[in-house]
């Protein structure tokens, strides 16, 4: 687990060995890329070309859900080496944020620690998640995103209530039929999850419930696929909203048909800054008190918080992460996990400086003074820490040289503002390194090969003390979206390894 092995370097992908100048690849292109998508569709996944859709100039219905590519994308084996050994340092990494948690709650380490994690959240919640019963507990799923730049790999967000598990696994498992060696195999998503969710629930032949809140609505077709999965591998498993989960004093049920079903585990999917409106969210929550059930991920909103970066960061906690990680995984994480600051309003004393942060090779020792920065030296981003609704799918993430000056003198101080009720953080900004991937839209004349950015989502699933990756999602960008992430422009598709 302490090897140094820094994610590498890899060059800018080819597109596979498909050639631009042979009609013959267009049509193979077009012709696998309807079928993936007709495969989509009746997975429920895909949004298949509405026959009322608005027209767009050249009379084509109105785009697809995102752009479809013939082939994986596809990384060299070094660096899918580096990715699966990058699991168990995140496993480790969120047991050290865990325990330094709970240090700073008795003060055996500094208070501010806890302080800065807790602020803006409910009281109740707090006192929930620091319940010794829940202590140990974290996430079953790791899914952090992966950016490749030009110096390599960076982690630029960690999430433990991640989307897309079922949009992987169904990539997975189509590509796979293709005669793609997809990474993780055609099954390896769903085999990865069962694994985990049996871990949790410490029974033989547990019962699940995946809850899917109102708020996470766009991700239901994807549970209900996993879902439908896990019922075929074995794993009695339910997909249901809030207010379908019944309550007793002895635990929770659902109703199947007539039949009342005891649940053993439900999958949290719905974000704890929604809580109050998620209804039954407090019987839930007593039942995994009165231990009548288990929830995965926690409800400890410690662990979903992007300050977490900036704790790793700080000079003073560093003999804390040496400690608890080894000298060589800090140093392998320090590599790939962006400077970050919590934006925290309160005066810095005249004398002491902002750890790391410097304009023109100065100390800064107060954010105003990273109003007055020009649009090359905003190479920053703005983001909500976690316990907010703008926190999750690119929502409220600004970045600092796409604003005007004004913008973001406004959005420093509404960051400063906001500190107490919605902290925010403040990251380098990491450009992304140029690909080129086939894609295919039927909504245009011919296949095109695009120029974009990647983002590497893995998932690790965590069975015991083992982090293992069960695939990974590859989304792409063109090169004029400054933030990666699903867009009808993008094209998404699992990894594979380079031949």
């Amino acid at each position: 687990m302490n090897e140094d092995r820094s994610l590498p370097r890899q060059t800018p992908s080819q597109p596979s060995g498909l050639k631009t100048n042979e009609s013959a690849n267009s049509e193979w292109i077009r012709s696998r890329c309807s079928d993936l998508r007709n495969r989509l569709i009746r997975d429920g996944l895909f949004q298949p070309p509405s026959e009322k859709g608005a027209a767009e100039p050249n009379g084509a219905v109105s785009r697809l859900t995102w752009r479809v590519s013939p082939e994986p994308f596809r990384i060299p084996a070094d660096d899918l080496k580096a990715i699966q050994e990058l699991g168990p340092r995140l496993l480790s990494f969120y047991t050290a944020l865990n325990r330094l948690y709970f240090a700073s709650v008795r003060e055996s380490q500094p208070r501010w620690i806890s302080r800065y994690l807790d602020q803006g959240k409910p009281e109740v919640l707090i006192d929930y998640g620091r319940m010794n019963r829940f202590k140990p507990d974290l996430p079953g799923v790791i899914r952090p995103d992966l950016i490749l730049t030009e110096d390599g790999w960076i982690v630029t967000e960690l999430d433990s209530v991640p989307g897309g598990i079922g949009l992987t696994g169904s990539l997975s498992h189509h590509y796979s039929e293709f005669g793609n060696a997809v990474i993780g195999g055609a099954d390896g998503m769903v085999e990865g999850f069962a694994r985990m969710i049996r871990s949790v629930a410490e029974v033989p032949n547990p019962t699940l419930a995946i809850i899917v809140s109102e708020e996470s609505k766009d991700y239901r077709p994807e549970m209900h696929w996993l879902g439908n999965r896990l019922n075929q591998a074995g794993l009695r498993t339910f997909v249901i909203e809030p207010d379908q989960i019944r309550f007793t004093e002895d635990g929770l049920t659902v109703t199947d048909q007539s039949a009342v079903v005891p649940i053993d585990v439900v999958y949290r999917f719905f974000e704890l800054f929604d809580l109050k409106n998620v209804p039954k969210s407090e019987l839930i929550l007593y039942s995994a008190k009165k231990e009548k059930v288990k929830i995965t991920p926690p409800a400890k909103t410690c662990l979903e918080e992007k300050m977490a970066f900036a704790l790793f960061h700080h000079p003073t906690l560093r003999p804390f992460w040496t400690e608890a990680l080894g000298e060589k995984t800090v140093a392998a994480l320090l590599r790939i996990f962006p400077k970050t600051w919590i934006v925290d309003p309160q005066p810095v004393p005249p004398y002491a400086v902002i750890p790391g942060l410097t304009i023109r090779d100065r100390p800064v020792s107060n954010w105003p003074e990273l109003a007055a920065l020009t649009q090359k030296e905003r190479h920053y981003v703005l983001k909500p820490s976690g316990f907010s609704e703008k926190a999750w799918g690119s929502r409220g993430v600004l970045v600092g040289h796409d604003l005007p000056e004004k913008e973001w003198a406004q959005a420093l101080s509404d960051a400063q503002t906001y500190f107490p009720r919605s902290p925010s953080i403040l990251q380098e900004f990491h450009g992304g390194k140029q690909f080129s991937i086939w894609y295919d839209d039927p909504a245009e004349a011919q296949p095109k090969l695009m120029a974009g950015r990647v983002r590497l989502s893995p998932y690790y699933f965590v069975a015991g003390e083992k982090a293992e990756l069960g695939g990974i999602l590859a989304t792409i960008c063109p090169l004029d979206k400054k933030l990666i992430h699903g867009m009808t422009e993008a094209v998404m598709a699992p990894c594979a390894v380079k031949d």
